[in-house]
């Protein structure tokens, strides 16, 4: 049995992609290998990434059908591997990264998800964020994000991992189905996280584990049509799927409210059409989304007071990634 495979999903970013694997080929940790999916970029494989990376395993889809579904076609690929490891090709991670995931690994073996620390490319002050945080109305963010880089290395536990840059245990990820191709992209992590911590998983933010990340580098930036779309879609189903018992009706008006506000912003920002075909879309969704939260949560392992403890409880969520 192999003991990391690594996934990258690639689109329109062959580039970036090239750049990644740079970052890779200088790991000071180098039991790994690579699975990169391209999902029907607009201009074939360059012939010089191919010479240049003649080892990775890259496969070609004729269409995209989104992050979420390429990944989990990955997934079906990991069946003689222990952990695999999501990486964007817009996330470079510093040559110590898969050795500080590994030193994480053995030093913390109760954990099944670790995140990474992100820095943005553009501001190397400035944090991308410490994996994500969930609020008590179904608001996610990455943590930090925007704030000045601590030089604090001490990993703690946090709700979940950005898929940017993560490594989950591979029985405990396939255990819950990999990521809901019905999210397309975006949330679609923290909606996975959230299914692992249902079964008892924890997560473990690893602060020496160091990524450069650009963000949202082929979908337009955070306030993009496509990014709003998906994430303010996505945000309701992950809310309605996983938000256990009583934790989901009393904070159900805090989610209306807060589904509410977002789309006062967004009209007020000029994207009204965008956002309000998000929340119908969102709405024509639930039933399914009620189907799934009814396997969910009767095979839930964690407590109530287990999933409230790990949540952010602020009144106001003012750091916000969606």
């Amino acid at each position: 049995m192999s003991l990391y495979t690594l996934i990258i999903v690639n689109w329109n970013s062959w580039d970036l992609l090239y750049q990644c694997l740079e970052k890779l080929e200088a790991q000071t940790f180098q039991e790994f290998a690579i699975v990169a999916i391209d999902n029907a970029s607009d201009q074939p494989v360059p012939p010089e990434l191919l010479a240049r990376f003649p080892d990775i395993m890259l496969i070609e889809n004729q269409t995209n059908d989104g992050f979420a579904k390429a990944n989990n076609q990955a997934f079906k690929m990991l069946m003689d591997t222990e952990w695999v490891i999501l990486l964007n090709p817009d996330a470079f991670p510093e040559p110590d990264w898969l050795e500080q995931l590994n030193k994480a690994k053995n030093d913390f073996p109760e954990y099944s998800m670790y995140a990474s620390r992100l820095i943005m490319v553009s501001d190397p002050d400035k944090l991308d964020g410490d994996g994500d945080n969930y609020h008590f109305s179904g608001l996610a963010w990455r943590t930090g994000h925007g704030k000045s880089v601590n030089h604090d290395v001490t990993p703690k536990e946090i709700f979940s991992p950005c898929a940017a840059a993560a490594m989950y245990r591979t029985n405990d990820l396939l255990e819950v189905g990999g990521f809901d191709e019905d999210f397309f992209c975006y949330f679609e992590d923290v909606d996975l996280g959230f299914r692992m911590r249902l079964q008892g998983h924890k997560c473990l933010l690893v602060t020496s584990a160091i990524v450069h990340h650009v963000g949202s580098a082929t979908t337009g930036g955070q306030r993009s049509d496509f990014s709003v779309y998906h994430g303010h879609r996505n945000l309701v189903w992950a809310y309605i799927k996983n938000m256990p018992g009583l934790l989901f009706w009393v904070f159900l008006p805090y989610h209306i409210l807060l589904n509410i506000i977002s789309i006062v912003v967004f009209v007020w920002r000029g994207q009204g059409t965008v956002i309000l075909r998000a929340k119908w879309d969102a709405l024509k969704g639930v039933s399914a989304m009620w189907h799934k939260r009814k396997v969910i949560q009767s095979n839930r392992v964690a407590t109530i007071k287990d999933i409230w403890r790990v949540m952010d409880k602020s009144l106001i969520p003012w750091n916000r990634r969606y």
